[in-house]
């Protein structure tokens, strides 16, 4: 690894993967990830307990991998709380959530920054739009997924197909202006998509195979605390795009971009003068 790689000023990238007991799935993903990933970048591995199987997989890794670090969540246990420690302690300019038992997502990592080299503030996957598919996982999981995204852009004006993947990519900047207060589950990835949406920035998505515990290990899907945490943001969303008229059924309202309200201006003047 070079002098580049090892220097935290140099970070662009900050790769936050949250565990629970991950180690068979940690071992194939920290392999595959330091092979894949070119760019200069650190890989934080967020715990919550002290004997977490995931541990010795990543002290194992730390001679071949020097950006590879394990870090333990002290803002309570879960996953929104692991994601906002590790959101807290990233060094690079853009974050990149993955998680511990999807490999699909490896591919498309350097799409995804490239795309933020490009200007976008959020990059997000996708298992739901051409190119994409969700394979494997808990039954009840995808079925849920699917639907709840599906109505989502029945009912609004979504830029997003698949608002509720964790998978994502964005700028550490957009942090500021974003608050994110979910609890539960993955909601917080449900949030911040919606969240990115209202602040109008500017997002683009990258379709995706997701392979959903393919080396075994076991999920932490819990129906009704889930359930009951997305409803609220998908209720949640639903006001907030109204409040913006982007509901199917809404006129959207004309939004002036500088550059027109430049033009417009210009013209003015030129009329002005014409008169004169």
């Amino acid at each position: 690894m070079s002098d580049t790689m090892n220097n935290s000023e140099n970070i662009k990238l900050t790769v936050i993967i949250p565990v629970y007991n991950e180690g068979i799935n940690l071992k194939m993903m920290l392999r595959m990830l330091r092979v894949s990933i070119e760019m200069s970048h650190e890989l934080l591995i967020v715990y919550d307990i002290d004997n977490d199987d995931s541990l010795p997989v990543v002290e194992a890794m730390q001679g071949k991998y020097p950006h590879l670090k394990a870090i333990q969540n002290t803002y309570g246990r879960g996953v929104p709380n692991a994601l906002r420690y590790g959101y807290e302690h990233a060094k690079g300019k853009y974050i990149l959530v993955l998680t511990a038992d999807d490999m699909g997502p490896i591919l498309s990592v350097d799409k995804m920054y490239d795309l933020m080299e490009e200007g976008y503030d959020l990059v997000n996957c996708t298992r739901y739009s051409k190119g994409g598919r969700y394979l494997g996982g808990v039954f009840i999981s995808r079925v849920l997924s699917r639907l709840a995204n599906k109505l989502f852009c029945i009912f609004t004006k979504s830029q997003l197909t698949d608002l509720t993947l964790g998978i994502k990519m964005f700028r550490k900047s957009i942090l500021k202006q974003i608050p994110l207060k979910a609890q539960t589950g993955w909601a917080i990835a449900f949030e911040l998509a919606l969240k990115v949406q209202i602040a109008r920035l500017k997002m683009v998505e990258v379709p995706i195979i997701s392979i959903n515990r393919f080396y075994g290990g076991e999920s932490n899907f819990k129906l009704g605390s889930w359930v009951v945490e997305y409803s609220k943001w998908f209720v949640w969303g639903l006001k907030e795009f109204s409040k913006m008229g982007l509901l199917r059924f809404q006129r959207s309202p004309k939004i002036e971009f500088y550059d027109e309200l430049k033009d417009s201006k210009s013209d003015e003047k030129k009329n002005s003068k014409e008169m004169v």
